[in-house]
């Protein structure tokens, strides 16, 4: 798969800019440097490391993140030069380029979305396309970091158009309407595209970009021959799960479609690997409704239903 050629394909040559009252916030400088260096062909990993190492924040996050289940290495990484050397650095770009989004989202502030769940949310999905990628033979980590980031622009975009997405959640109750269907008719783009310009600016990996742009696609991205057996599809099966938005609303109903034609997808089992990883790396027991709780309260209503009709 050519990824640039599919980036290009998908953003074509115009620039998009957002309306000027969406500010995004400015990744580190640390950051851009960082990305920067990545690319140059005899970069060291002494430069790269030291480059993260003057950022205390940066640096604190890649050893957490490292040392998480995610990788799950035996001993314990205590240096960031270490850690580049065990990840490689197209991995550990990735990873330092998700990170620094996540802190930077995690400052926006939205009447509509409550963060702490938002990221719950967002972290499960991300650790369900990895299971999905790993069925599918794709790249685990880009489906990890792609997910991860899918609705990264929701906070801003429901923060300065609070109105707009007020009544699509105010619609949601009546009406069985997808996000990006909503946004494409309102805005003319949606949350979708916007991020697959925006990390396409901010210079992301093209895989990541792409994924990005097409997670809102559902199973009709399985039809797809170019991207069926890639981490494209492994987000776009992950945007299904529920979230506080409800922005695909039969997206239980389609996964669970999809159990019924594909042999290999056991959704239960998956949901329970899903849970564990979730709850180790410190994902909200009380709060968050994980996909195992939802199959099991489904199957509890079913289980009700057929008590009262017999």
């Amino acid at each position: 798969m050519n990824w640039k050629q599919c980036r290009e394909s998908l953003l074509g040559n115009e620039k998009f800019e957002l309306p000027p009252q969406f500010k995004l916030p400015m990744l580190p400088q640390a950051v851009s440097d960082f990305n920067q260096a990545a690319g140059e062909e005899d970069v060291t990993i002494d430069r790269l490391a030291g480059i993260l190492e003057s950022d205390s924040g940066l640096t604190v996050e890649v050893l957490k993140m490292v040392n998480s289940s995610v990788y799950g290495f035996r001993s314990k990484i205590s240096s960031v030069k270490q850690a580049i050397n065990l990840l490689g650095i197209p991995r550990t770009k990735t990873s330092v380029l998700t990170m620094a989004v996540k802190e930077a989202m995690s400052g926006c502030q939205s009447k509509l979305i409550n963060l702490k769940h938002f990221w719950a949310a967002n972290m499960e999905r991300a650790i369900f396309a990895k299971e999905i990628a790993a069925l599918l033979h794709a790249d685990t980590e880009i489906a990890y970091a792609a997910s991860m980031l899918q609705d990264f622009m929701l906070p801003v975009l429901t923060s300065a158009m609070y109105e707009q997405y007020t009544d699509f959640v105010d619609r949601s109750g009546e009406e069985q309407t997808i996000l990006t269907a909503y946004e494409q008719k309102k805005l003319g783009w949606d949350h979708a595209v916007a991020a697959a310009h925006i990390t396409a600016q901010w210079e992301f990996p093209d895989e990541i970009v792409c994924c990005l742009y097409l997670h809102h696609k559902g199973l009709a991205i399985l039809m797809e021959p170019d991207y069926a057996q890639t981490p494209v599809a492994a987000v776009a099966l992950s945007a299904l799960l529920p979230d506080a938005l409800q922005q695909t609303p039969q997206g239980m109903e389609q996964l669970l479609k999809l159990q019924s034609i594909w042999k290999s997808f056991d959704m239960q089992a998956v949901a329970e690997r899903v849970e564990d990883q979730f709850y180790e790396m410190g994902g909200d027991r009380i709060h968050h409704l994980t996909l195992k709780r939802r199959l099991e309260k489904r199957q509890k209503e079913i289980a009700a239903e057929v008590s009262v009709s017999c």
